[in-house]
């Protein structure tokens, strides 16, 4: 089972936020291919269902972004079936309609991926970085905290628009393969 991991916080008043964009990629995927997401688990919501015939565990972590690795490593300990997982996230240094995968490294000072790698002991995991732009201001977090502003909404929309294509792409080729295809 490969395991497809969307960062962002729970709550109202996160939903819209560019921070939640992976909760939206996971939204999204679960609409395309009918798999629920509402079981209560590991400090998760998860769904598991079958995506071009690959079995699949769609998460959005109920940690807030901060402690994402908590969630995740809980499942993945929990889940001795995965042998592959992803993590979808915002990224304030790739522009606004851009994405990139990326199969290992740093955190870039995403707080979410520092999490992620405190719990795992490792950074050798995959990576959807969806790109939010960034703001003129130093106000990082008044920045990921906002929504899209009316020019912008139409952009992240057609990337949203792609999230299924990129995840199918990567069940059934792999981080590399992603990549040289995508990057």
């Amino acid at each position: 089972m490969k395991m497809i991991v969307g960062l962002g916080n729970p709550g109202k008043q996160y939903e819209k936020t560019r921070h939640n964009v992976g909760f939206m990629a996971i939204d999204r995927l679960s609409e395309k291919y009918g798999i629920s997401v509402s079981k209560k688990e590991c400090q998760a919501l998860t769904g598991k269902g079958m995506i071009d015939g690959q079995q699949v565990l769609l998460v959005k972590p109920q940690t807030f972004m901060n402690n994402s690795g908590q969630a995740v490593g809980e499942l993945i300990h929990y889940y001795d079936t995965i042998d592959d997982f992803i993590i979808i996230h915002d990224d304030m240094d790739i522009p606004l309609g851009k994405i990139r995968f990326k199969q290992k490294g740093s955190a870039g000072g995403h707080n979410g991926l520092k999490s992620i790698i405190a719990h795992l002991n490792s950074q050798e995991f995959d990576r959807l970085k969806i790109g939010i732009g960034h703001n003129d201001h130093n106000n990082v977090i008044g920045h990921v905290l906002s929504g899209f502003n009316k020019d912008e909404a139409p952009v992240f929309q057609e990337v949203l628009a792609h999230v299924d294509e990129w995840c199918t792409y990567w069940l059934a080729n792999g981080i590399t393969a992603s990549m040289n295809q995508f990057n």
